[in-house]
């Protein structure tokens, strides 16, 4: 078995069917590739919140 790129851990192979993918029960990595961007609008700032909170 490989090592885990993200501890170390022992890595394993999981497959269904035609798709595989490998993962680490250790910390949870699992090879997919994932968007790290964020989708939608913008974040509330804090203060808006609060204030949103505070109409409320």
């Amino acid at each position: 078995m490989d090592e885990c790129p993200r501890c170390g851990g022992a890595i394993e192979e999981l497959s269904l069917g035609d798709v595989s993918t490998v993962t680490c029960s250790r910390c949870g990595y699992a090879d997919v590739p994932v968007e790290h961007l964020p989708a939608g609008e913008e974040p509330e700032s804090w203060r808006d919140a609060f204030n949103r909170f505070y109409k409320e």
